[in-house]
């Protein structure tokens, strides 16, 4: 079990969804995995049909899709750099904090990225393990800060880089260099989540610690 890595299961997943998709093409498989339930009215306009987020969640009881949408990716480049992170990086925390520890941030940084996303453009299909690679970069980055030592094998200047590519996105310039659209809510809320997860278990830690003294 210890050899086993969950980091490699979220890359196959990825990796098949996207590939048998098409990169998004194939409705029949996507359309389960994405965040809000959708029908095609015609072939000329698509994903137009969005169903609301009541009626996905709350009457259809389809909460799988809060992080499904990571699976979905809609270019090789997409999915190439996300998932080198995703083993790059998830090993490293798998390895140092512990295989429960990343299945929980994956899966939290994943939910409030894709929310983060549908907040900010609404009924919208949308995809990609990004929200997951920020909210791991958030926890490492938090993580170092308050240990002020590198632990995950990363350079400083790969966070600043990861914060800037962020801004970039935010303020449109990686649209004037033909990467499409990026979905930047995600990205930040992903990279929120991360934080947050860091101060989290740094406070249990330190609870516990003052625990094992007393």
């Amino acid at each position: 079990m210890k050899s086993f890595q969950f980091n490699l299961i979220v890359i196959l997943i990825a990796s098949l969804v996207t590939f048998f998709s098409g990169f998004g093409n194939l409705i029949s498989i996507i359309e389960p995995l994405s965040f809000l339930k959708f029908e095609i009215s015609d072939s000329y306009s698509r994903y137009v049909n969005f169903s609301s987020f009541e009626n996905t969640y709350l009457i259809n009881n389809e909460w799988w899709r809060l992080f499904a949408p990571v699976f979905i990716h809609f270019s090789l480049i997409h999915l190439v750099f996300n998932c080198l992170w995703v083993y790059v990086l998830g090993q490293q925390i798998e390895k140092i904090d512990g295989k429960i520890l990343f299945i929980t941030l994956i899966v939290f940084s994943g939910i409030c990225g894709n929310y983060a996303q549908f907040i900010s453009t609404g009924p919208s299909l949308f995809g990609g393990l990004s929200g997951c690679v920020y909210g791991m970069f958030g926890y490492t980055m938090i993580t170092e800060f308050q240990k002020s030592r590198i632990i995950y094998g990363l350079p400083p200047a790969i966070y600043i880089f990861m914060i800037a590519w962020l801004v970039l996105g935010f303020i449109g310039v990686l649209s004037l260099f033909g990467l499409g659209n990026i979905a930047n809510f995600a990205h930040l809320g992903g990279l929120i989540a991360g934080v947050i997860m860091a101060m989290v278990v740094t406070i249990i830690s330190k609870d516990s610690y003052l625990d094992e003294k007393n």
